[in-house]
């Protein structure tokens, strides 16, 4: 079953003259547990397709199908409660509220969503142990690196049992290494639970790890390719956490500070 379609997905921006096509006509359909990587310079349209998947955004025409469910025929509020049940998001500048702990920042959607919050604590306390910052649950965003904090916005982002995660260069604000480290963390989420992944990335090493890559150019798909991924083998994790698998890159902490790639 796909976890989200797009039929025809066109959005435009002015008028007249002015108008400007974002995306045209675009067709796509994500299967459940793929990965999916969209590539393109910028103003191809890259954003506004993760705004529109996300249901964030309204297209001008065409549909979004998230698990069946077509998101053009619903209200603002059953969009949001669609939105909030079965899709995470990931930023690239983590977006975590600073006065709160990275325990508090990862249970924050349920605050939309509702659902059992003593279940969601549990899985919260398994994803901090699985990204290797149980010890730091009681942190806040200040007193952690850059890598612990997008390593909290991604276990953020699974905490509602999503169908589907977004990130918009999610991996923009940390090193190679570490890039390379939380990618095989979510690949592994996405082969084992299912979850679908679409990131919007300018790095087409990072991309071309993912099993598919969208092309885009002025709002079309110019290309989709399935490229043979060739992963760095790194040794056995503990226990498979993201931690252990960071060990192997260093003391598995980013200067908050790095310069963003590409």
């Amino acid at each position: 079953m796909a976890t989200i379609k797009t039929l025809g997905l066109s959005k435009t921006y002015g008028t007249g003259e002015s108008m400007v096509k974002a995306l045209d006509g675009v067709d796509l359909t994500i299967e459940q547990g793929e990965s999916l990587a969209i590539v393109g310079r910028s103003g191809s349209g890259k954003t506004t397709m993760l705004d529109c998947m996300g249901l964030l955004m309204r297209p001008s025409s065409g549909a979004v199908i998230v698990d069946g469910t077509d998101a053009s025929t619903l209200n603002d509020g059953q969009r949001a409660e669609l939105r909030s049940k079965r899709i995470g998001f990931i930023f690239q500048e983590f977006n975590l509220l600073p006065t709160m702990s990275a325990m508090e920042n990862i249970l924050l959607p349920l605050r939309y969503s509702g659902g059992d919050r003593k279940a969601a604590r549990i899985r919260a306390e398994g994803f901090l142990e699985e990204v290797g910052l149980a010890k730091r649950a009681n942190h806040r965003p200040t007193q952690m690196s850059g890598g612990e904090q997008q390593r909290v916005a991604i276990a953020r982002s699974l905490i509602n049992e999503p169908t589907l995660v977004l990130g918009d260069e999610p991996m923009g604000e940390v090193d190679t290494d570490t890039a390379n480290a939380l990618l095989e963390f979510m690949r592994r989420i996405n082969a084992e639970r299912g979850v679908s992944f679409v990131i919007v990335t300018h790095d087409l090493d990072l991309a071309a790890r993912t099993d598919r890559v969208i092309r885009l150019r002025d709002g079309h798909v110019i290309s989709d390719e399935r490229p043979s991924r060739q992963l760095v083998q790194r040794p056995a994790a503990r226990g498979g956490s993201l931690d252990a698998a960071l060990s192997q890159v260093g003391n598995g902490f980013v200067d908050a500070a790095l310069p963003r790639r590409g």
